[in-house]
């Protein structure tokens, strides 16, 4: 499983011109979910980006978390992070999970997310066509890969 982190002002999320989700101060995680990754996967990333110390304290340095700040997630699916652009131009995901099995983690990976505290995680459209919108705080972005995490 592979995660974009973004610490954002704002982010937002519209399906065919509608709003569907929006968060204010907070994460905005885009979730790649890969052949053969299970829940192990989503529970190891979703404590880590929980309690990453990524937000500013009163001097200024990165030593609070998501749940320190009591701050918002908005979650997308994005199976292009499984993208292998090793041959040609055009990039192949055969490494994704199959849809199915991918909007099952995708939303067992939101709901560890609220297990751990976070209160407000929103969600996109799995499989539809977003337009994803946000205001970078920092900026701050990080990459996770779940199989690094569980060495």
């Amino acid at each position: 499983m592979k995660a974009v982190i973004q610490r954002v002002t704002n982010a937002q999320v519209k399906v065919d011109g509608t709003i569907v989700s929006k968060i204010e101060k907070g994460l905005l995680v885009f979730l790649g979910v890969a052949q053969g990754d299970d829940e192990k996967d989503a529970d190891v990333l979703s404590r880590k980006i929980s309690n990453l110390r990524i937000f500013e304290d009163e001097a200024g340095r990165m030593n609070r978390s998501l749940l320190d700040i009591d701050g918002e997630m908005l979650v997308i699916s994005q199976f292009t992070l499984l993208a292998n652009c090793v041959h040609g131009r055009r990039p192949d995901f055969f490494s994704a999970e199959k849809p199915e099995r991918a909007n099952e983690l995708y939303l067992y990976f939101c709901e560890r997310i609220k297990k751990q505290s976070v209160h407000t995680v929103k969600k996109g459209v799995f499989g539809a066509d977003m337009k994803v919108s946000l205001l970078n705080d920092g900026p701050v972005t990080i990459i996770l890969d779940s199989k690094e995490l569980k060495k």
